[in-house]
């Protein structure tokens, strides 16, 4: 399967959780685990909140083209 998010990858760095992610963004709990997993895609408008929220930039909840994440 395609990676197009880091989300999971980023909230282990700043030791967060899906759950806690899920209460942050008003989503359910199974979504935020979805896009985790990559099965599904969060909006460009969540996938922005979500940058915020971690304080990073969007970009860096982005795979890059060139990434080689499995």
């Amino acid at each position: 399967m395609k990676k197009f998010n880091r989300i999971k990858a980023v909230l282990a760095e700043k030791d967060k959780t899906a759950i806690w992610l899920a209460e942050q963004v008003g989503r359910d709990r199974s979504t935020v685990s979805r896009w985790c997993t990559n099965d599904m895609q969060p909006p460009l408008e969540v996938l922005y909140q979500i940058a915020e929220i971690l304080a990073v930039d969007v970009c860096v909840l982005l795979v890059r083209k060139n990434d080689k994440e499995d």
